[in-house]
């Protein structure tokens, strides 16, 4: 194997951070001039190792909306139709985060959440323009950078004019306004008259845009690791990545049997940290996904994404402290490079990197200024890197239709169930808490001890069936959720403490 390291366009791309009520063929929808043809299909996972049995098309829709006869792409849709003989006539539409993830991909490994609601209705997931099967944005982001900063302004909108080069689509018509505009034309097309909506993440705010535009089709709307829509991503993300890591110090602190084991977790991250600053280390590796063996040169990039990624979920969080322990105490950093590979690896093949600029640029950049201090950017571990790369790339970048309305409040009497992880270090409670303000009938749980995305505790699943079965929140029995904890740290490469 070559030395590898990450560059800093990798790391930004880090952050940024799934038959009566399906006929094999529909109706034209309205303005698309093409029908939806459904047929027997397979959907996969991300590594395929899941496959899903499902009814599968393509629906044609002009790139541009103000041009209805000029260039069409071509929406990837897949329907997993009901158990029931006679389904509910309002399906489950899935809505994948990034932005930049497919849904049909994201989410063939994560039905088995939504089996309660599948028992009685569709489960619908159509990949947003730009991601999975729909006319995917994507493009090459060269790695000759090697440590975090190295590349300038005038460099990361060279590769972003590069990257617009590559692209099969004209970047600027794939902005959530757009891509709302789809689903709704899918949900005609598929011959539903209401729906309801699970987001996550940036799926989120794509929810709450659909609910805004179509309040009179959304029955039910699902949030989890919620964005409100007066949100601009990216300012904020180092900041609240710190707070759940230092979160993480706190509660191995709080753990007598952590604590024993790992007394200077906060200085050794800090040792760590200045460490791969003066330089990077070159150590022998084996690579975690294809077993090639040889020397990898870790560099602070790796540090920063191994500890942005692993907070985003408690069971990963709970080697935070083992894998800066070895590295820092015992000059192995075998471990946490290969965290930092396998999540890098993972990203670049999750996210659409053309699909994630133009909604930022679009959506996010105008709203950039002013929006964090820089002092607070600068106390974080990883810095202003996000914001002054994005910012660079947005120069570049051309900006699409933007709903005059979409960064406003929403208020919405559409019946709202918010879930919020106690320790999201990207999506934090208090986001769920402005989201739910906005809506007449909502309730907002915080999970505790939890990262983002809430959607496999067993707990919750029962609440989402619950919800979506009576169309509201009310006399929801959430007592479960109190019950919730963060698993147990590791102490050692074999295990947890008993």
């Amino acid at each position: 194997m070559t030395e590898r390291s990450h560059s800093r366009a990798e790391l930004i791309a880090a952050f940024l951070l799934g038959a009566l009520s399906c006929p094999d063929a529909l109706a034209s929808a309205s303005g698309t001039g093409s029908g939806l043809v459904l047929e027997p299909c397979r959907i996969a996972d991300l590594h395929g190792l899941v496959s899903i049995g499902a009814r599968c098309g393509r629906l044609a829709v002009a790139e541009d909306p103000q041009e209805p006869q000029g260039a069409k792409i071509e929406v990837a849709v897949a329907v997993v139709p009901a158990v029931a003989t006679r389904a509910k006539p309002d399906p489950l539409f899935l809505l994948a985060g990034g932005p930049g993830q497919g849904a049909i991909e994201a989410y063939a490994a994560l039905l088995g959440a939504f089996a309660g609601i599948h028992r009685d209705r569709d489960l619908v997931l159509v990949d947003q323009r730009g991601t999975g099967g729909s006319n995917r944005l994507d493009c090459n982001m060269p790695d000759e950078a090697l440590e975090t900063g190295e590349l300038s302004p005038a460099e990361l909108r060279d590769l972003a004019r590069a990257c617009l080069s590559e692209l099969p689509g004209r970047a600027q018509f794939y902005t959530t306004s757009i891509a709302v505009r789809d689903l709704d034309a899918v949900r005609e097309t598929l011959g539903y008259e209401r729906i309801n909506l699970f987001g996550g993440s940036y799926g989120t705010r794509v929810a709450q845009h659909y609910a805004r535009r179509y309040p009179e089709r959304t029955r039910a709307i699902v949030l989890d690791a919620v964005v409100p829509p007066t949100l601009a991503l990216v300012p904020r993300i180092a900041i609240e990545s710190q707070a759940a890591l230092e979160r993480v110090f706190a509660r191995c602190a709080a753990d007598a049997a952590c604590n024993e084991r790992f007394p200077e977790l906060v200085a050794q991250f800090a040792e760590l940290d200045a460490r791969l600053r003066r330089r990077p280390v070159t150590v022998p590796f084996t690579d975690p996904v294809d077993g090639t063996t040889g020397d990898i040169e870790v560099t602070r990039a790796h540090l920063v994404t191994m500890a942005r990624m692993l907070t985003y979920s408690a069971r990963a969080a709970s080697l935070l402290p083992l894998l800066i322990h070895e590295a820092a105490a015992n000059g192995n950093y075998g471990p946490l490079a290969a965290q930092a590979e396998m999540a890098g690896a993972d990203l670049k093949r999750m996210i659409a990197m053309g699909v994630h600029h133009s909604v930022v640029c679009a959506e996010d950049a105008p709203r950039f200024s002013g929006a964090v201090e820089r002092a607070e950017l600068e106390r974080s571990y990883i810095g202003p890197i996000m914001l002054d790369g994005m910012a660079a790339i947005c120069e570049v970048w051309p900006r699409g239709p933007v709903d005059e309305d979409f960064g406003e409040p929403l208020e919405s009497p559409v019946p709202a169930l918010l879930l919020s992880g106690e320790f999201d270090p990207a999506t934090p409670a208090g986001y769920g808490a402005t989201a739910a303000a906005g809506f007449e009938r909502s309730l907002h749980l915080v999970v505790p001890g939890q990262g983002h995305g809430q959607t496999r505790l067993p707990c919750v699943q029962r609440l989402l069936r619950r919800f979506i079965e009576q169309g509201g929140a009310e006399g929801l029995d959430t007592a479960c959720v109190n019950e919730i904890r963060p698993a147990p740290f590791f102490l050692s490469f074999s295990g947890t403490a008993p």
